[in-house]
């Protein structure tokens, strides 16, 4: 990915917190562990976080106030601090559905190394990136980024970063528009073609869709999206496909604990969004979207 050096970012997206009550939603960058341990004993991963709300530190407190982001405020300061790129991310992904969903809220991207309290419980670096519906935010251990590449097997790279913090925005538009609730309300199990994994599905053709936007505005930090690009955020997908993942670890693949989707169906919906860029070609709840 290139950015656009002179564009302004907007640091005050990244490193923030606020407090509520509510639950966990495992993203395109589930937890490895709690993700592993999900698929091999057939559960939610949300089950294994625990949903009771825990104090939160609050805006304005020492931890928002020293946010490792604070200083990136120009597109040009990702080639000096290589963090300010979740800022880029972060901006590019909300200006566009700030656009695309009527009344979007603006949130922000909560980053943390070895533990932190949110709304929907405490999550330990295992939990990896997720979408907490308690207190609308995102949480994100960097750290996941290195277990995606060597316990994974992905090739890494800018894209594959920004795929996994934009699958999580996808969930924080399904909390806009009822979906996650209905779903987290709901008790359908898991398998291929469970409301889990249709929920994750559309999450990652909504992350597709921006990629296809990301660039449209001249003022967007995005200013290259390239076919290697979306390769990479392809190749992440996969990586955290069920199967791959079951396959990798236990040896054999059990599809009736699938609680994510197969590679196949990952990269499917992730190339649906980009394709068509239209959020409602990401309809996975269709009868037939998913097999």
């Amino acid at each position: 990915m290139k950015y656009n050096e002179g564009a302004n970012l907007d640091p005050s997206q990244v490193g923030g917190r606020s407090g509520g009550g509510g639950k966990i939603a495992i993203g395109g960058g589930a937890g490895v562990v709690v993700l592993i341990l999900a698929l091999l004993l057939g559960v939610n991963p949300g089950d294994l976080l625990g949903t009771d709300a825990q104090p939160g530190q609050q805006p304005g407190s020492s931890q928002a106030a020293s946010s490792p982001f604070a200083q990136c405020t120009r597109g040009s300061d990702i080639g000096t601090d290589r963090n300010c790129r979740f800022v880029a991310y972060t901006n590019s992904i909300q200006d566009y559905w700030g656009d695309a969903v009527p009344d979007y809220q603006v949130i922000k991207v909560n980053t943390f190394t070895g533990q932190i309290s949110t709304a929907c419980g405490t999550a330990t670096s295992e939990v990896g990136p997720f979408y907490c519906s308690g207190d609308t935010a995102v949480y994100l251990d960097l750290g996941f980024f290195d277990e995606l590449t060597t316990k994974l097997g992905a090739q890494g790279g800018d894209a594959a970063e920004a795929y996994v913090l934009a699958h999580e925005f996808g969930h924080h538009v399904q909390d806009l528009e009822g979906t996650l609730r209905r779903v987290q309300g709901g008790s359908g199990g898991t398998g291929p073609t469970s409301p889990g994994v249709r929920l994750e599905l559309q999450a990652d053709c909504y992350a597709g869709v921006w990629f296809n936007h990301a660039t449209n505005d001249p003022q967007s930090p995005i200013s290259e999206v390239t076919q290697a690009d979306l390769d990479d955020a392809l190749d992440a997908a996969a990586a955290v496909g069920d199967d791959r993942i079951q396959k990798k670890m236990q040896g054999q693949v059990t599809p009736e604990s699938w609680t994510h989707g197969s590679a196949a169906n990952r990269q499917k919906w992730l190339t649906t969004g980009f394709t068509t860029g239209d959020p409602n070609a990401c309809d996975t709840f269709a009868a037939g979207a998913v097999s």
